[in-house]
């Protein structure tokens, strides 16, 4: 059977924060206050029923983004939890892509941490909209309002809250909904307390009717009428509060802000009120933009409309086999049903629908429009590839995964074990579009390169446990660049002849240095049909290869715009594969007269230590040519910023360990690329170049 509700009454939402912010536990609270489960999964006993995967479990951390249905109130939530650690940043990627709105999770100590503006930046690119739980306030250093102004300072977001605390820390005992003016006392600790709206204590009402009135400003701000019965009367009607609320979190101008302890199980039901009052349908959201033969075309949420829907995760299952994570669109489909992939131009018969809850699946006969759901049968999709009706075809906007920035090399421990190990690679990279495999041509090794340590740590995991393959692993490497800091041009013709038809090729190329991150731009200037326009595309794969391997030190060349802008042909000899020679020498000459230089990946840094250990890990730091950006107090502890090159941080969690008996911890995440100091430059080109002669 498929759904029976409304597409006005459905949400899909996401819950994003910062590593360690309470999300799989405000997941699991989620579940069992709404009735999907009757037992609470912790994640400190490894029982978490979001947290499914053997190593989430032991490590106690969020991996894979797994996705569940609920109902409360009368709504249908679909809900993805996803991780918080950096290294999988595309599962939080992939997830904000197809969902309506998201849950944005905050420490009520730590507060607005690194990856806690990394998602809401990822959140933003995407348009989601958003209210905000801020988690852990029986937490020693718990601080509510605080964290509503970092949110504020930070994020430069519109923090207003819906509730306010009764309590914090030790003394945190229930919530004062600031919509009702009513409050709410938890009696215990147990999941099975009982709920109960009561009037506000003496000694709060003051501090609620300020911040009641502060909504009602927030609200009284979004419309002219509102305004002036806020300016007379100093208040608002409770109804238009919650309207003005609702359309000003969906235009994204104001994050509706809530608070609790997930793992005391407070404020959860609150949470879930606010879902369903506060973020979107799909009903609520403009039209799907999409392109359909280079034209703009775009698709209704309405099961009227012609199907389409974007694929967003694939998942290699033991029993059902590939698993298809869809986000429908517009339309519906039925098992059966034969579809286009129209990002790869091939049709493919839906063999059958599930509505997952994390690894566990229930047999459906048919998805519509605003559904998430897994498909079996289109074996030949890929992430980010859209799924649409035959006769309608649409390419919906894909999803953007960022450049994996370490490398590891493996060899399988036995010759039989090779294809083994091969086929399994290819099928967890199908899974995660931020893992790479690579074989070296020259040296025969595989090379693997992923998010970080941690990721590529996870994936050899995987290798033996769900495939049964062992293999050795050679030291991590960083993923240097190379790129240019002069503009040049000039010109290479390639000519040969020895019997038969000849090859000639011959270009003028301009290379040009381009911004930080721009990656690689092609121009054609040619005039005058000086190089017919079906040898253009073969110059531009030349260069593309020569780019692969840079001349510098074998690393691949980024930010670089290269023009060809003349050139001759022969009506005879030349060929694509001529020109492709050509273009090929000719970027490598040019390219060592345009002062190349080597760039490495640079990680924004953030250390939570006491503040006995704080000259110590700075020290640390700036021997690992990092560099300081802000210290500050934090709940009783230091809490030191600043970035440094993730070649230097290898093995680092041990060091921190050491320097503060075990008291200390940090984060990092990918910020950019930077130069790399000229002595230490010469001695990694040096020792590349002799790798490469070895080789």
């Amino acid at each position: 059977m498929g759904r029976n509700i409304e597409l006005s009454r459905v949400r899909n939402i996401g819950i994003m924060a910062h590593i360690d912010a309470g999300k799989t536990t405000v997941s699991e609270r989620l579940l069992f206050y709404s009735g999907k489960t009757y037992k609470v999964g912790e994640v400190h006993d490894g029982a978490a029923t979001m947290d499914w995967m053997e190593q989430e479990r032991e490590r106690g951390i969020t991996i894979s983004s797994a996705a569940t249905t609920f109902s409360w109130n009368g709504h249908a939530i679909t809900l993805i939890d996803t991780p918080g650690h950096i290294d999988f940043t595309a599962e939080v990627e992939r997830s904000l892509r197809v969902l309506d709105g998201a849950v944005a999770l905050f420490c009520a100590v730590g507060g607005v941490q690194p990856q806690s503006e990394q998602v809401w930046k990822q959140s933003e690119k995407y348009g989601v909209p958003k209210i905000a739980f801020i988690n852990k306030m029986d937490r020693d250093g718990a601080d509510f309002f605080g964290v509503v102004e970092k949110i504020r300072d930070i994020l430069s977001a519109r923090a207003v809250p819906v509730v306010i605390p009764i309590g914090q820390e030790d003394a945190f005992r229930g919530i004062i909904n600031l919509i009702t003016m009513k409050a709410v006392v938890y009696a215990g600790d147990t999941p099975e307390y009982e709920c109960e709206a009561v009037p506000i204590p003496p000694e709060y009402e003051a501090l609620a009717r300020e911040w009641r009135g502060r909504l009602a400003e927030a609200c009284a701000e979004q419309d002219d009428a509102a305004q002036d019965i806020f300016l007379t009367t100093g208040d608002l009607a409770d109804a238009d509060i919650l309207r003005l609320l609702r359309n000003a979190t969906l235009a994204r101008r104001v994050i509706p802000v809530y608070c609790g302890t997930a793992l005391k199980n407070k404020g959860i039901q609150p949470l879930l009120d606010g879902v369903v009052q506060f973020l979107p349908s799909p009903a609520d959201l403009p039209p799907a933009i999409g392109s359909d033969n280079d034209e703009s075309a775009e698709r209704a949420a309405s099961d009227d409309a012609p199907f389409s829907a974007l694929t967003f995760k694939i998942v290699n299952d033991k029993h059902a086999g590939k698993l298809t994570y869809l986000r429908v669109y517009s339309g519906i489909i039925h098992i059966g049903d034969t579809v286009t992939n129209s990002t790869r131009r091939d049709e493919q018969r839906v063999g059958r629908l599930m509505r997952m809850h994390a690894n566990r699946s229930e047999a459906i006969a048919e998805a519509r429009t605003g559904d998430i759901v897994a498909a079996v049968g289109l074996g030949k999709t890929k992430t980010g590839d859209t799924i649409c009706d035959p006769r309608h075809p649409i390419v919906l906007e894909a999803i953007e995964f960022p450049a994996p920035v370490m490398s590891i090399s493996i060899k399988p421990q036995s010759r039989i074990e090779i294809e083994k190990t091969m086929e399994a690679l290819h099928r967890l990279a199908d899974e995660d579009p931020t893992f790479f495999v690579k074989l070296d041509q020259e040296t025969g090794e595989t090379i693997l390169s992923g998010m970080g340590e941690l990721h590529l740590e996870i994936l050899v995991e995987r290798l033996k446990r769900e495939f049964g393959v062992g293999v050795t692993v050679g030291p991590p490497e960083v993923a240097f660049r190379e790129t240019i800091t002069n503009i040049v041009e000039g010109q290479y013709k390639h000519v040969k002849q020895s019997g038969g038809r000849g090859q000639y090729g011959h270009v003028w190329l301009r290379i040009e240095p381009l911004s930080k991150g721009e990656g690689f731009e092609f121009e054609n200037e040619v005039r005058s049909g000086r190089i017919p326009s079906e040898y253009i595309p073969a110059v531009e794969k030349g260069v593309l290869r020569a780019m692969e391997r840079g001349p510098l030190a074998g690393y691949p060349v980024v930010d670089v715009r290269v023009v060809v802008f003349d050139g001759s042909y022969h009506e005879v000899d030349s060929s694509d594969a001529a020109f492709q020679e050509a273009a090929w020498w000719c970027f490598r000459d040019l390219y060592l007269k345009a002062h190349p230089r080597l760039i490495e990946p640079v990680m924004s840094l953030e250390v939570t230590t006491p503040e006995d250990y704080v000259g110590g890990i700075a020290g640390s730091i700036g021997q690992r040519r990092g560099r300081i950006d802000d210290l500050e107090i934090q709940a009783g502890h230091r809490v030191i910023r600043g970035m440094a090159p993730l070649s230097e941080m290898f093995g680092y969690s041990n060091v921190i360990r050491t320097l503060s008996q075990g008291r200390s911890g940090y984060t990092m995440q990918f910020e950019h690329y930077e130069p790399v100091p000229m002595a230490l430059a010469e001695a990694i080109i040096k020792k590349r170049r002799e790798q490469n002669k070895v080789r």
